[in-house]
């Protein structure tokens, strides 16, 4: 496949050769098939135009997906809520306890073919629950909570962005039924684009660019992200040092995050690297993360993500991503994760865990850590339907509205598909 963020600018270089401009003309979708090698969507239909010296195209966007009187109602509605409410789907379980009584749990044998066994048997009851809580859309549902206080209510939401964050980790999952839960998320993600490749987390917030990194990744064959349709409007997005801002703001998005916002955020940052790639519009925000990384400033660095084990997780999926750029980043990496386990070497809950895990696993070093132990831990935190515990996956507890504005976000399912993501990596590490 042609690099992916040129394929726009080589499929019109191409068109200088005669015989494939008929071609392209001809079977616009066969052809750019077979010149990148992607096989795209069988109902997006590919229209090629070729302008004269005497006739001259204008190509119109897509209309919106919100009519002008709902786009008013989200920067009005914002203030009281009443708008936000509109995107939840409730009403949302109450919490459940974190993890089972140890005796209530089976022994577990120290070899490592029996650890394998049992954290395959894991990953198939997960996908079980996984196959249980996702809807017939492909949507993934999360739950909004008060991390200050549980008496405020909880509430169902299903942005794309939860979607999208986890199914990049779903995707290391080589059962069947993991890829058919990937292939229908990546239908409902399609059907929440926003011209020209754009999403946003509510209707009353504007686009973001974590939500458009992060879906843009998961379907990176559909032609607005084959063709870079979204790139200009994310480079656009910089500040005077070329770090990526969180919101795309523009003249009709409700202005509600202005006042309190934290604009450069690493993991942000991090996932437009994974998207965009090692170019030089990139390189200012990968030094900044780096220096993040070397100096040990990670901690409070994001607004969005709750603990440095959660920013290292986003940073290390950039460095798979974007290789051999950043390259350098993966023992650097590594070193910070293991610098932040317990006495007992381990990383906090199960999340934490699973997400030390892949980081460890990016970075090659899960022969630093005892994997058959944490292996263990993340098989005793799985309960008998199947789930791993509701637990703060990202969420931002930095507002200065007090309990109120301390804002949380999580859901069984999210944990779920990280856990099944360091399984599949400790499976694998032991089987070597």
């Amino acid at each position: 496949m042609k690099k992916l963020l040129e394929a726009g600018d080589f499929l019109i270089s191409r068109a200088g050769d005669d015989e494939f401009r008929e071609r392209l003309l001809a079977s616009p979708k066969e052809t750019i098939e077979a010149e990148l090698g992607v096989k795209m969507a069988e109902d997006h239909e590919i229209h090629v135009h070729e302008e004269t010296y005497t006739a001259t195209h204008i190509v119109l966007p897509p209309r919106s997906r919100y009519t002008r009187e709902e786009r008013e109602e989200a920067r009005t509605g914002a203030a009281s809520l009443a708008f936000l409410r509109k995107t939840m789907y409730d009403p949302a379980p109450p919490l459940r306890p974190a993890a089972l009584a140890e005796e209530s749990v089976p022994r577990i044998s120290d070899t490592a073919e029996a650890l394998a066994e049992a954290g395959g048997a894991s990953i198939r009851r997960g996908l079980d629950f996984l196959e249980s809580t996702i809807d017939e859309n492909g949507a993934w549902h999360c739950v909004r909570f008060n991390v200050a206080d549980p008496e405020v209510p909880r509430h169902f939401e299903k942005p794309p962005f939860i979607s999208a964050f986890c199914v990049l980790a779903l995707e290391s999952c080589r059962e069947a039924r993991a890829r058919t839960i990937c292939a229908a998320t990546r239908a409902y993600l399609v059907d929440t684009i926003e011209s020209p490749g754009l999403w946003r987390y509510y209707r009353h917030l504007p686009q973001d660019l974590d939500s458009t990194a992060l879906c843009s990744l998961v379907i990176g064959t559909h032609p607005w992200i084959l063709l870079g349709r979204n790139v200009s409007r994310i480079l656009a997005n910089r500040d005077e040092e070329g770090r990526f801002m969180t919101w795309i703001p523009g003249a009709d998005e409700p202005d509600v995050v202005s006042r309190f916002r934290i604009e450069a955020d690493p993991v942000v940052n991090a996932n437009v690297i994974a998207y965009l790639g090692d170019r030089p519009e990139t390189r200012d925000a990968q030094s900044w993360l780096e220096a993040l990384i070397t100096e040990g400033s990670l901690k409070d660095s994001s607004k969005w993500y709750p603990d440095e084990i959660a920013i290292c997780y986003a940073i290390a999926r950039a460095t798979m991503r974007v290789r051999p750029a950043l390259d350098r980043l993966r023992p650097i990496l590594a070193d910070r994760v293991l610098g932040l386990r317990d006495d007992k070497g381990d990383f906090g809950n199960a999340l934490q865990t699973a997400q030390a895990v892949s980081v460890l696993c990016d970075a090659g070093c899960l022969e630093r850590i005892d994997a058959k132990r944490q292996m263990k831990r993340i098989l005793r935190w799985q309960r008998e339907d199947g789930s791993w515990p509701e637990l703060l996956a990202f969420g931002d507890q930095s507002l200065k509205w007090g309990a109120v504005g301390q804002i949380g976000h999580g859901a069984e399912a999210v944990t779920t598909a990280f856990c099944i993501e360091a399984l599949e990596r400790l499976v694998a590490f032991l089987r070597t």
